[in-house]
């Protein structure tokens, strides 16, 4: 919600109109506040680079970036994954960050809890065709997104719909099998 803050502060000096969205969970975590909490701003269309890594591209946004952030403790089995906050879609990463990302792991999954074909594929079409990063991919880009549904109210209905960390580590792992299935085998 500190991000949230810094948001507010950036647009409030503007004169366009915008839309924050705040992930509810947010609200139950406790961070650390900024001496200047009235004044600091976060930039908009620049993505944070929350997770320096070498073998995997990992992007999300919102309440993925923690449910990514479990799944990275899990993953701590000879995978290096980047993990990059886009932190804004409109506009969105206008400094290519991700594309570097990519060049450097050659890999990407694009993450996020909206159904399939929503941000995941908004993501992937503005880093893959319109910052060109295929030309660094050694494999094609995996996407992971929610149900084809919209789930029902409560935590059955996020749990049953919605990626978790299992499915973060599932799909990177696979990923990373699919490009040397001897360091990786799969586990059936």
């Amino acid at each position: 919600m500190t991000q949230a803050a810094g948001f507010y502060n950036l647009l409030l000096q503007c004169d366009d109109p915008a839309l924050v969205i705040e992930p509810l969970n947010g609200y139950r975590l406790k961070e650390k506040l900024p001496e200047n909490l009235g004044a600091f701003t976060v930039p908009v269309g620049v993505p944070e680079i929350l997770e320096e890594g070498n073998d995997v591209t990992l992007v999300t946004y919102g309440s993925c970036v923690r449910v990514a952030q479990d799944a990275m403790k899990q993953l701590q089995c000879g995978i290096s994954v980047e993990l990059i906050d886009v932190q804004s879609l409109i506009p969105f990463d206008i400094h290519h960050i991700i594309a570097e990302s990519i060049q450097k792991t050659n890999k990407v999954v694009f993450f996020d809890e909206d159904v399939p074909g929503g941000a995941t594929a908004y993501m992937m079409q503005q880093v893959i065709e319109n910052q060109k990063a295929f030309e660094f991919l050694e494999t094609p880009p995996v996407t992971l997104a929610a149900k084809e549904h919209r789930p029902a109210y409560g935590s059955d209905g996020d749990y049953f719909s919605k990626p978790n960390a299992e499915d973060v580590f599932n799909t990177v792992y696979e990923l990373m099998h699919s490009v040397n299935p001897q360091a990786f085998p799969l586990f059936r």
